[in-house]
This record gives C-alpha cells, sequence and structure tokens, in this order.
C-alpha cells in the first residue's frame, strides 16, 4: 500500500500547488486550446524527468513517467485545464481578469493537484513499478477534450498501448471538507442536447386563424416532453429532460413565424440515451403535424455515461482509507445527473473517478455554492489530499494492479 510518508509530502509542497492553482485561475482559458495554461503546467513540471506528448487536435499534454522496476503495469493520472464562460463574482484577490471566463468548475485545482502527483511520484521513481501517465487535457466542458486526445493516439496508440488503469478527481465545494466519494457503477450521467424549431405562419396577432401560430404549438410540445418522461421512462434507469430556453416573437401584437424549444437530455444508460433521442422526435413531430405545423429537430451528442469499474471504485476506497484513515470514503449511493468527459477514457480504460469535497473547514458545506457558480470557491488546504490519492492510486496498482 502507499507509504504513508504520502500526505506528509503533498503538505509540504502545499504553496506550490496554491500558486500554479492561483495563476491558472487568473487567466482561464476556454475550449481545446489552452496555450497559457499548458505553458504553466510546462514550467512548473520542467525540473522533473517527465517525457512530454502532445498531439494535433487541442493543447493537451500527456507527460509520461518511467519507474524503475515491476511486470510493466501502466496507469493514467487526469486533470482537465479548461474554464466556463461566465463571469467571476468571488471577489477573490486572484479572480479571473479575462471578462466574461471563470474557473467556476474547479480544473484549476484539478490541474494543480495533478501536478503536484507528479511532483510526489518524481520523488519516487526509483521504487515505483512501472509507467504513470498524466493527462493534462483542455476541452472538458462539452468540448470533448478527452475524446480528442484519445484519438491523437496521446492516451496510446499502435506502439505505445492504452494504460490498464485511469484514475481522476473532481472536486466539489459542497460537499464535505476532505471527504473523498465514489460509486461503482454509473457516476454521471450522458448529455445530449436539442433545440426544436416549430415553424408556422406569422400574421396580425388580432387575426390569429389566418395564421398558423408556433407559439401554443411550442407550450404544448414542453408540456408533452415531461409527461413523456414520466410515462415512457421507467423511474428504476431514469432520464431528466429540461427545457431551458424557449424563444419567439418580437413584439406584443404579431404572431411569430416560428418558435425555438432548447434543453438538455441526461441518461444513465445506452439503451435509454437512445429511446430518449427518438421520443422526444415522435412527440414534437406528432404534436406539431396535429395543428398542421413542421417542426425541424436537431440533437447535438455530448459526453456519454461515466462508469466507473467496480474493482477499481473497491481499490480506490482501500488506498484512501490507507491514507486518510476509515472514515475517509464514503460510498455514494446515486448517481450525479451531471455529465464528464472522462467517460469517454473509462470507456477504454478500467478506471474510476472519485470526487473531493472542498468545503472550508468548519463551514456548512449545504449552504456553499456549488460549481458552476460565479460565486464558486474551495478550500485550497484539500488540496494536498487530492495529489497524496492521486500518487497514491498510483502507486498501488503499479505494484498490486487492483488487487
Amino acid at each position: 500500500m502507499p507509504s504513508p510518508t504520502l500526505i506528509d509530502d503533498a503538505k509540504a509542497i502545499t504553496g506550490e500547488l496554491v500558486t500554479l492553482r492561483r495563476a491558472i485561475h487568473t487567466e482561464p482559458e476556454l475550449g481545446l486550446h489552452t496555450p497559457k495554461t499548458r505553458d504553466k503546467v510546462r514550467m512548473a513540471l520542467a525540473h522533473l524527468p517527465l517525457e512530454w506528448r502532445e498531439g494535433p487536435s487541442t493543447t493537451g499534454l500527456v507527460a509520461t513517467l518511467r519507474g524503475h522496476g515491476g511486470d510493466g503495469r501502466s496507469v493514467l493520472l487526469r486533470g482537465d485545464m479548461d474554464a466556463l464562460p461566465m463571469p467571476e463574482e468571488t471577489g477573490l484577490d486572484f479572480a479571473s481578469v479575462v471578462p466574461g471566463v471563470m474557473h467556476a468548475c474547479g480544473h484549476d485545482a484539478h490541474t494543480a493537484m495533478l501536478a503536484g502527483a507528479a511532483e510526489l511520484l518524481c520523488k519516487r521513481a526509483d521504487s515505483l513499478k512501472g509507467e504513470v501517465r498524466f493527462m493534462f487535457q483542455p476541452g472538458e466542458e462539452g468540448h470533448h477534450g478527452a475524446r480528442f486526445m484519445l484519438e491523437d493516439g496521446l492516451l496510446g496508440d499502435g506502439d505505445h498501448p492504452l494504460p490498464d488503469a485511469a484514475f481522476a478527481l473532481h472536486v466539489f465545494p459542497n460537499a464535505p471538507h476532505g471527504m473523498i466519494g465514489g460509486r461503482a457503477g454509473p457516476l454521471l450521467a450522458a448529455a445530449d442536447q436539442f433545440c426544436i424549431t416549430v415553424n408556422g405562419k406569422g400574421g396580425h396577432a388580432s387575426i390569429p386563424h389566418e395564421t398558423m401560430d408556433p407559439v401554443p404549438v411550442a407550450c404544448e410540445i414542453v408540456t408533452a416532453l415531461q409527461a413523456m418522461v414520466t410515462r415512457r421512462f421507467s423511474v428504476f434507469d431514469p432520464v431528466v429532460l429540461t427545457v431551458a430556453r424557449i424563444e419567439s416573437g418580437t413584439t406584443f401584437n404579431v404572431i411569430p413565424d416560428k418558435a425555438e424549444i432548447e434543453g438538455t437530455m441526461r441518461s444513465l444508460s445506452t439503451a435509454n440515451r437512445e429511446r430518449l433521442k427518438e421520443h422526444i422526435q415522435l412527440v414534437a413531430a406528432g404534436i406539431s403535424g396535429a395543428h398542421g405545423l413542421t417542426v425541424d429537430i436537431e440533437i447535438v451528442e455530448g459526453f456519454p455515461v461515466t462508469v466507473c469499474n467496480e474493482r477499481a471504485v473497491d481499490f480506490g476506497e482501500r488506498v484512501t482509507r490507507e491514507i486518510f484513515g476509515e472514515e475517509a470514503f464514503l460510498r455514494l449511493d446515486d448517481p450525479i445527473m451531471g455529465a464528464e468527459d472522462f467517460a469517454y477514457v473509462l470507456e477504454k480504460v478500467p478506471g474510476a473517478m472519485f470526487f473531493l469535497g472542498v468545503s472550508h473547514e468548519g463551514e456548512d458545506w449545504t449552504q456553499c455554492c456549488g460549481i458552476h457558480s460565479t460565486k464558486m470557491m474551495l478550500d485550497e488546504s484539500v488540496m494536498p489530499n487530492g495529489s497524496a490519492l492521486l500518487a497514491g492510486l498510483a502507486v498501488s496498482f503499479l505494484e498490486h494492479g487492483f488487487d
């Protein structure tokens, strides 16, 4: 099992973790290309004996550390680097200087904790029984960065097979301080986006009978979609469908030509993900057709279901308790209907994602601003725990596998 000094060594580099996290937080970047963040990572780890690989599709990085023994196992540790297109309202001294862009999902901390794990593991390179790959990934916030890095061969190609296991951490500010959580099976949902355009024929609002009004038809579709979810899908394999935007018209006395409905679909199984796409089209086309109107439906596929390997979760629980004590790990009863593109990695490599509670110690974590909030903050004193856990997962897996 991991050395009991891992957490001590991690706490000793708290300053470096905080410095890197704040530097990234101040200059957040969006999407698949995060060159400033990439360069900050390269600079912070330039003194370490790592082999670096980059691909053509993103500014993602994979750094490889080769241990000096063992039977050739390899393990991947991942941290994401991109921010969100939203303003920051934290009031922090190191708040974003980029208007309308903020690290509101903790990716700045994920990157810094992964860099910290690299420090801890390089210090133990002589005793490492295999290979560690550190995946610094952009484009998690809806841009499919993990998929692009896989397609670029950065995680494995013909000459360099995929790793034997993969792990990631995600911070949660509205979770108990220092608590680590996980579950086997579906952890996070698949997420797809839909846009329904109801096509009618506009005219003067005083003579609706001479028009084909798309507004009441759009409203009927919204209501029917909610009924569809509750009547066509089992509560034991749940789905979530949310209409988040309805837009139509320009003024109070003109019936518009069209109405748009936009929203998200979440599902926990491949079968229901496909059924949901089919049924939304049946409902929208059927209702609009009954009124003599037509619809255009666009579905944008998002991330697949994040499925954690049972042995990997059991293994992660053992490692967590070895490092932090018996009470440190929480088995989650239910999945979370958010989505994560680490799902692409877990489709190909057995592994798991774990959550790390980063509320401030002594704070009522139930009242903290959650991820994707303009006021989201985290307790940086928890970051060494994340580095120690990632390093501990790597050390233990290379030595024992999941056993």
